[in-house]
């Protein structure tokens, strides 16, 4: 197996996705199902299921109802408690399925390291934000709050099929501020205890 371009490309995609799933499980799989039903994005042979006209349904009800119940006041903070491992599996899947023709060792420990701790890195941020958001609005900004994040997993799931460098520059742009965040927060803590 020769390592080209392709593989380069899918491995991007694969972030992009993964880290949509940290925003909305079940919106980059939607995406991605659409995109191999159409031949947009060549999936890896184990999960040409995705790209089925059974699996976009499901994918699309699913959407629908994970979209719609980010919408109400406490059951959004009790999905960010079952999303945080789910989107581990999840981002780990998503990437795998977007690696096509790589070996099998390879395309695991991608999805494991690069899709698993993408999807895990922004799920984490994410649900910092909703918690923030609650008290902040008690809970009322949070409909806002969620609405933006099923925006930003869209708007990058697609971005990652079709153009996945672009997708990839959105991701880190999206990162920056919250990495400076924590940094300026470990800073603050650093000052605080003198150490």
């Amino acid at each position: 197996m020769d390592f080209g371009y392709e593989h380069i490309i899918g491995i991007i995609a694969g972030i992009g996705l993964a880290a949509s799933v940290g925003f909305r499980i079940f919106v980059p799989f939607f995406i991605l199902s659409v995109s191999a039903h159409f031949g947009v994005l060549p999936l890896n042979s184990s999960f040409a299921w995705v790209g089925s006209d059974m699996a976009m349904v499901i994918f699309g009800v699913a959407t629908l109802v994970e979209t719609v119940a980010y919408l109400i006041p406490l059951l959004d903070h009790a999905l960010d408690v079952i999303a945080a491992p789910l989107s581990v599996v999840a981002g780990t899947l998503v990437m795998a399925s977007a690696l096509a023709d790589m070996n099998p060792a390879l395309t695991w420990t991608l999805a494991i390291i690069a899709g698993g701790g993408a999807a895990a890195a922004v799920q984490g941020a994410t649900g910092g934000g909703r918690s923030v958001s609650t008290l902040a609005t008690a809970g009322i900004g949070n409909p806002i709050y969620s609405t933006v994040e099923t925006l930003i997993s869209g708007v990058l799931s697609v971005l990652s099929v079709i153009a996945p460098v672009v997708a990839l520059i959105l991701l880190l742009l999206l990162a920056y501020p919250v990495i400076k965040l924590f940094r300026r927060k470990k800073q603050k803590k650093k000052d605080a205890t003198g150490g």
